[in-house]
């Protein structure tokens, strides 16, 4: 193949237009290409290449196909107010309402209120330390006013944070002051202001915040949304026990199991890594800018700042991190996120299989008056909430493997790429809890489709070829498995078939009895007690 290139746009634009006949040319003076080739035609002569097609990406040829369509919208959409119509991310738009719950913990806000949650239980606890002369112990009057602080802290205080880091470009010194100022209003609170913060770095309070928030969404949504899909499937388990079924090993009929085991195992899987996802210990540190309490002891040399130091965390509900940089390491929150993701990926073949299911006929699906299944197919009625828990799993899980791998890692005593990454913590419970509830409301439209089962089981009488050949070696008949394979394989198997072969099999008769009594609904195995036993 021939390739020649064009010396200017002139050129190029003025070869679009010449009638096509052997040569492909594509000319790109974009900013991303500075390259333009002809291609000739094998069947074209050897002279000059005659261009067939030109397709220029010149600047203003990119303007004139697009015409700038979306300058026809007014001016004003720059400045949409935000709302669920016009939030980007689909979390605080179209899922809005079912992620709600998430926001007190979750949410900027709920990440402002747990710093202050922080800061000001900090400053009680220096008051409780007897070395600690310049913050005497609070009186019952200080300490009420320090706690309601938090307990009413409001939308309109977060804003007065945002206000102020406006000005200082830091969201935690911007919480500090604002703290400080509150306290002004308070004679005895006055006086020991300047030890709110008081020998902490940031990610003293902001390691709190987040195991606190973590924990909030966890303990309140995710850990009982999981617990819901849990028990959703157990319930089919049991349900659905002895409802014979064919299996499929790479799609192809297998040994027939039951509705109900096939179930079950899904449910046994997702409580494994459910109970690995709630055992999992929210970690936390206070030791100052290197995690040495270089700060506290220059300060106070006889204060036992490790013991102090792990009393507040644990006082908080979280475990202690006796070995930090600037940061908590985070290694617990790759921990959550694994185990989350592992529960997620389960779900994920669960919504793929009950799809195949629903494709094969095994399942129906409810239909809701006023629901429409397809733009243009009337008799639709399509699987959305398992194709949407699926969607939004593989989020979940694409944003939980970047937290799960990035957050451990950091440049020596700290660098601020985490900072970014630990404000989409919330993403990965969000999508998660859209997927739970997406794939709980599709169980609850499934029904069982038992005729279309058994007319599947009655078409595959091969499969029993399994029992037939391990009582063929049970007995030592030689070679019974290359025998079944020999009648079995390629071959259409029906029920006299099949029998005919066991009547010529030299077994004792009560054997060859229960053999001929034998069909692909009877053989299941265990699978009717392992469904109920889940």
């Amino acid at each position: 193949m021939d390739m020649t290139c064009c010396s200017s746009s002139a050129e190029r634009l003025a070869g679009a237009s010449r009638p096509a006949t052997g040569v492909f040319n594509a000319c790109a003076r974009s900013p991303f290409s500075r390259s333009c080739v002809s291609f000739r035609h094998p069947s074209s002569s050897a002279g000059s290449p005659i261009p067939i097609v030109r397709a220029a990406v010149a600047d203003n040829i990119t303007s004139a196909l697009t015409s700038n369509i979306w300058e026809s919208f007014p001016d004003s959409d720059a400045d949409l107010e935000l709302s669920e119509l016009t939030a980007i991310s689909p979390l605080d738009g179209r899922y809005a309402n079912q992620v709600k719950k998430l926001r007190s913990a979750v949410s900027e806000f709920g990440l402002i209120r747990y710093r202050v949650l922080v800061e000001v239980k900090w400053l009680l606890k220096l008051s409780e330390i007897p070395e600690i002369l310049e913050v005497p112990l609070f009186s019952k009057d200080a300490r009420s006013f320090l706690e309601s602080i938090v307990t009413s802290f409001s939308l309109a205080d977060g804003l007065s944070v945002k206000g102020i880091e406006r000005i200082t470009n830091h969201d935690v010194k911007a919480v500090e002051y604002v703290l400080k100022d509150k306290c002004r209003s308070h004679p005895e609170l006055e006086k020991v202001m300047e030890f709110v913060h008081f020998a902490c770095t940031s990610e003293d309070i902001n390691n709190l915040a987040h195991g606190l928030m973590l924990q909030h969404a966890m303990h309140t949504e995710i850990l009982p949304a999981m617990e819901k899909v849990i028990e959703s499937l157990r319930s089919l388990s049991h349900e659905y026990a002895d409802i014979a079924m064919l299996s499929r090993t790479h799609g192809q009929p297998a040994s027939p199991t039951t509705l109900g085991k096939e179930m079950a195992i899904f449910c046994y899987r997702l409580e494994q890594q459910f109970m690995k996802v709630s055992s999992i210990k929210y970690m936390g540190k206070i030791a100052g800018a290197v995690g040495n309490y270089n700060a506290h002891v220059i300060a106070y040399p006889d204060v036992k700042w490790e013991t102090i130091a792990e009393e507040f965390v644990s006082s908080l509900g979280l475990a202690f991190n006796p070995y930090v940089t600037q940061i908590e390491s985070h290694d617990y929150m790759a921990e959550l996120f694994d185990a989350i993701s592992r529960f997620n990926n389960i779900l994920l073949s669960f919504d793929r299989d009950i799809w195949s299911y629903i494709s094969v006929g095994y399942f129906k699906q409810r239909v809701k008056a006023g629901e429409v299944g397809s733009s243009t197919m009337p008799h639709k009625v399509n699987p959305i909430d398992f194709e949407n828990s699926e969607g939004n799993l593989g989020l979940a899980n694409a944003i939980a493997s970047h937290l799960s791998s990035k957050l451990p890692i950091s440049r020596w005593q700290r660098d601020l790429t985490d900072s970014t990454v630990l404000r989409n913590l919330g993403l990965v419970l969000a999508y998660s809890l859209i997927a739970y509830k997406s794939t709980l409301r599709g169980i609850g439209k499934l029904e069982v489709d038992q005729a279309r089962m058994k007319h599947d089981l009655l078409e595959c009488w091969e499969v029993l070829a399994e029992p037939v050949q391990t009582v063929m070696r049970k007995y030592g008949i030689p070679e019974p498995y290359e025998k079944l394979k020999a009648l079995t394989r390629g071959n259409a198997i029906t029920k006299e078939g099949l029998q005919r072969f066991i009547d010529n099999l030299d077994l004792p008769m009560d054997v060859k009895t229960s053999l001929l009594k034998l069909t692909p609904e009877t053989y299941i195995g265990m699978a009717v007690d392992l469904a109920r036993r889940v």
